[in-house]
């Protein structure tokens, strides 16, 4: 990890210390159209989205990059290379396009510069480690994670042995089973030896078998309900609601890594996340089978 330092101040508006550079596949979605004020307003005005890049147009609103910097006052780039010279830190977004993120990630991973990469990180393990070992020989810090990681909920149980665990979140497998999975192997540490999938449409249950004999479930409901969990302890069962405000925990976990360099969760954790995930959606493609995480 690398030591804690602040980062120099740009030039521009006084006050502001860090200029953020977004690079996005396309920029009209949740997360770029949110991140702008969630970092300026978690920051104190510190951090500012300066930059953006968007490959495309959005194949959903039809809004153009240039229509977007427009509407969020952020300075348009023609180029990745523009986004990475000129910024302090860097986003890859991306974040229901994963395919994407090998393509969008390769400057910013060469750049030496704090780089977050949205969730999912990567379609598949090969993907994440070859995204990851591009960093490491470039000295670039960069981390990914689903932002319910950071629900408070789960404060209470990190480093305790967790026997068995069920969630279920909203929204298909695919793009969602990440905010699922993050908490999961968070708290269960230890590696799933494989997978097997009920499914009914974009509902998707799953079962996950540890190594050492500890199971964890997770749904995919396919529409719109609460993130729950249910852990068992040695000293029993408790029954969790994700209400915390963990979009608020991540940002102030991601201003902190653009000051400091420090990496708050482990290449090694995420490309697990990614096999557990790939194994997933092979199991969801022939139900009832399990399918061994490699």
């Amino acid at each position: 990890l690398r030591k804690k330092r602040r980062m120099p101040v740009s030039g521009g508006r006084k006050g502001i210390i860090m200029k953020v550079g977004f690079i996005d596949y396309y920029l009209d979605e949740w997360h770029a159209n949110h991140y702008p004020k969630m970092l300026r307003d978690i920051s104190n005005g510190e951090v500012e989205v300066a930059y953006a890049y968007g490959k495309i147009p959005s194949p959903i609103t039809g809004k153009t990059s240039e229509e977007w910097c427009r509407e969020y006052s952020v300075a348009l780039c023609e180029t990745i290379e523009e986004v990475v010279e000129k910024s302090d830190v860097l986003i890859v977004l991306s974040p229901d396009n994963c395919e994407m993120h090998e393509e969008l990630t390769r400057l910013p991973l060469m750049s030496g510069k704090n780089t977050y990469v949205d969730k999912t990180f990567s379609p598949d393990k090969k993907g994440a480690e070859a995204m990851f070992r591009l960093a490491e020989q470039h000295k670039t810090a960069c981390y990914s994670t689903s932002a319910l990681r950071f629900a408070t909920e789960y404060r209470a149980y990190e480093g305790k042995k967790i026997l068995a665990m069920n969630t279920w979140g909203p929204y298909g497998l695919e793009t969602y089973s990440i905010h699922q999975l993050e908490p999961i192997m968070m708290l269960m540490k230890g590696k799933p030896e494989r997978v097997l999938a009920v499914t009914q449409g974009e509902w998707a249950n799953l079962l996950m078998e540890w190594e050492d004999g500890r199971s964890a479930s997770l749904l995919c409901t396919g529409g719109d309900c609460p993130s729950v969990a249910n852990l068992c302890l040695e000293e029993g069962c408790r029954a969790l609601t994700i209400e915390s405000d963990a979009f608020g925990g991540f940002m102030r976990n991601l201003v902190e890594f653009f000051h400091t360099g420090e990496v708050p969760v482990s290449h090694e954790e995420t490309i697990a996340i990614m096999a557990v995930r790939e194994a997933a959606l092979k199991a969801a493609g022939q139900p009832g089978t399990w399918v061994a995480v490699e």
